[in-house]
Formats: structure tokens, sequence, C-alpha cells
């Protein structure tokens, strides 16, 4: 079916599996085996392959309760630098479709390709292009969906999946949508599904046929008028070209970036738990890197055996993506705790309030060598990308 750019100019491609999906590409023997990826025994899901997903494990699931669910599977722990990686390549795939590329996470953005299509054909032949260059280069498969609005082009891709293409035109808005729970609308959570439910608002036609001012009584204005709209098809927000984002229904930029690991056994060795945050800091600049971002507030979240959890910030005098720079204040806000005997279940880093990297400039000081730590992190990118992630890497974290 040819759609013209006009009415459907909007594609939402979204990985499958993905980091389930980079891990069997790197390992093939695990082709045909249910596959978790996780962060250790007691961490939780982080992807599943469709195999593991027949069994019922979803992302975000207790690794212990999945274990249960698909004792069969393979658990693998995540290498985010190569997650990284592989997505820089593919987002650099949607950039060379349309500068207009809204990224939501590792694998997933938006393209409004209305001004691509001359060249490269209707916003399908895109969509179609795009997955086969995907999958050429990366070995990777992943679905599309295209519509004339960023919701229903993330609603399209759902449905596209695994490995496909949907094609949602106006014509057909209302009747994909109004069968469907009201969970399914894309934004909607649990609370505000459960308050829809309590309501007597089941399904999207429910919301569609509702007026306006009862839906606004019941659950607010804004959120109202946006639920109407969105039963109906209707979303004037615009693809803006992001690097990286969180995408709501409010469609509010994600202003943080980290990592965190639950260790496998409750530690209170300081060496293993500063490697481990180094190694956190390592994954998080370098993911930042990749995006063009910088933080100026670093946060460490801990967590105690008894799942006590505490947070501590340090807020920098100019934003940062040097890894060095970022461990220096982790570390600092650690052992600022004086935990010398405290049993430690899981460690985090975050970098906060996050800018374009082209907007920090960096203050010369008097006597510091022309290059330092930040042209050290830029060279192992450099050789990451082109050796892979193991090439090189902090010594300490060789063991």
């Amino acid at each position: 079916m040819t759609q013209h750019a006009t009415e459907t100019p909007i594609l939402h491609v979204d990985m499958d599996a993905f980091y389930a999906s980079v891990v069997v590409r790197d390992r093939p023997e695990l082709q045909g085996v249910p596959v978790i990826v996780g962060g250790g025994y007691r961490g939780v899901v982080l992807s599943a392959d469709y195999l593991a997903r027949q069994t019922g494990v979803r992302s975000g699931m207790p690794m212990t309760r999945a274990r249960r669910m698909c004792p069969e599977a393979e658990v693998v722990s995540p290498d985010f630098d190569t997650f990284t990686t592989v997505s820089a390549s593919v987002m650099e795939n949607f950039r060379r479709v349309t500068p207009l590329v809204e990224v939501l996470s590792l694998d997933e953005a938006f393209l409004d390709v209305r001004g691509s299509t001359r060249r490269l054909g209707s916003p399908v032949e895109i969509a179609e292009r795009l997955r086969a260059t995907i999958h050429d280069e990366q070995g990777i498969t992943c679905s599309v969906g295209v519509a004339a609005s960023v919701t229903m082009a993330k609603m399209a891709s759902r449905w596209a999946k695994p490995d496909g293409v949907f094609v949602c035109t106006p014509s057909s808005v209302t009747t994909l949508l109004h069968p469907l729970d009201v969970g399914e609308l894309y934004g909607v959570g649990e609370k505000t599904t459960e308050l829809l439910h309590r309501l007597g608002l089941v399904t999207v036609g429910d919301i569609a046929h509702t007026p306006v001012r009862t839906l606004q009584r019941a659950v607010g204005d804004h959120l109202g008028r946006h639920l109407h709209d969105l039963a109906w098809g209707i979303d004037e927000r615009q693809v803006i070209a992001r690097n990286t984002s969180s995408f709501s229904y409010l469609g509010d930029p994600d202003k943080s970036m980290g990592a965190s690991e639950t260790f496998g056994h409750d530690t209170d060795d300081r060496d293993v738990i500063v490697r481990e945050l180094l190694r956190l800091t390592d994954r998080v600049t370098t993911r930042m890197r990749v995006a063009g971002v910088a933080g100026r507030t670093v946060t460490i979240t801990v967590r105690f055996a008894d799942f006590t959890t505490i947070t501590r910030s340090r807020t920098l005098a100019e934003a940062t993506d040097v890894t060095q720079e970022v461990f220096r204040e982790a570390v600092r806000s650690y052992d600022a705790l004086g935990l010398q005997r405290a049993r430690i279940r899981l460690v985090g880093v975050r970098l906060e309030g996050l800018v374009p990297r082209e907007r920090v400039h960096r203050q010369l000081v008097l006597g510091e060598r022309d290059r330092g730590w930040p042209e050290a992190d830029r060279a192992a990118d450099r050789v990451a990308r082109r050796f892979g992630t193991d090439a090189v890497r902090p010594a300490s974290l060789l063991t």
C-alpha cells in the first residue's frame, strides 16, 4: 500500500527485544534458547527474547520470579557498552533518512519523514529500507509503526511486532482504537487505568463517547482533554530532533541518565563497591558522550541488605561527561556516608541536569595539561567503536 507523505509522515521505530537480540547476535549458540538479560540473580529483567516471553517473562520482573517461570532460560548479564555502540549506529541510520529524529531510549525513536519522501519514497518504503539496513548492518530486527501522529505511530509499532511494519491511516484510527482497553492508550499508566475502570470507562470507545467536561471533572482538566483527544487519534505534538529523551504523554524530556547494579551477594568490601561505582560511571558517561550531553549533578544510590535505600548528590561547578570527574564525586559521596560495616545490596550512579555538550565550556586551569581525561575518554570511545567495547577499559575493571 502506498501512503502519501502528508497522510502518514511519522514513523516509530522500535528494536525487537533489543538487549536480548544483541546478546543472541553475539552468541550464536543461544539461537533457539530462551534468553533473559538481567542484573544478576537478585536483580530485575531488563529484556527477554520472544521465547522467554512466551512463558510470561517480562521486563522489570524480579529475576528470581523470571527464573522460576522459565528455568531453561539462559540468563546473561547486560553489556551496556555494546548496547550503546549498537544503538548509536542504529540512530545514525535514522539521521541519514531525516534530521527530525527524536530519540526516546537506546532502542526506539520517532522520525518525521515528510521531507524525505521525494528522495527515498513513501513512508512505508522508508520503513522497509530502515528495517533492511538495520538487519544487514547490525544483525537484529526492528518493528515500525507508520501513522499521522506520534501517538498512533507508537501504537502501530506495537501492532507491528515482531519484525514488521504496521500502517495506521487516519481513516482507520477509530476502528483500531475504540475496541481497546483504556490501558492500551499510549501514555496511560496503571493508576489512570484503574481510575477510569472504576468510573466505568473500560474501552477507548467509552472515553471517546464521554463528554469532555465529564472527563475533566473525573480526572482533571488537562488529562481529561488529552484522553479525549487520544481516543479520537488527535495528537498535535511534533517530532522534535533530540539525541536522548524519555517520552511521556506530556512530552517531557528526561533530564538524567544513570545505571545501577545489584550485587550477587551483599557486601561491605569498599574495594568491590568502589570498583562497581567506576564500572557504572564508565557505562553512564559513555552513553552520555554518545548522546552528546553532559551533566552537572552526580547522584549515587545505595541500597542496604534490608532494602533501605538512600541517595546522595554533589553538584559540580560545570557540567561534565568525563568518566574520572564523575567517578571522583561518586566515591566522595560514598565515603562521606561512613559505611564501614554496612552490607550493601545495590549501588547506582546517575547524572542529572543534562544539557547539550556543545553548551559546556570548560574553564581553563593554570598549569593544567593540554590533554587529559576528556581526550582519553574520547580516544577510548574511538577504540571501542572500532575494536569492540572490551578493547579498552579502566585497569581496575580488568579483574
